[in-house]
């Protein structure tokens, strides 16, 4: 399998997700954990955990941090 197809297939039923330490509390958040096994990130939304998770392979993930960091997002 290729490295995207992997990230697709690891089941995150027992994932231990976490969020920020600045969320409020009030439930709107995402929640992120490591793909167990495969370099890769698993984000959700705190409000509907029941849909499925985005997933991104860990250098995705950094370039996104990195851009909203440095906001150069676009759109």
């Amino acid at each position: 399998m290729n490295e995207l197809a992997d990230l697709r297939e690891v089941d995150l039923t027992h994932a231990v997700w976490r969020t920020s330490s600045y969320t409020a509390g009030n439930g709107n958040c995402v929640e992120v954990t490591p793909i167990p096994g495969i370099s890769g990130i698993a984000v959700r939304d705190s409000k509907n955990r029941e849909c499925p998770a985005a997933r991104f392979t860990e250098q995705a993930w950094a370039a996104f941090i990195a851009a909203a960091v440095d906001d150069t997002l676009t759109s």
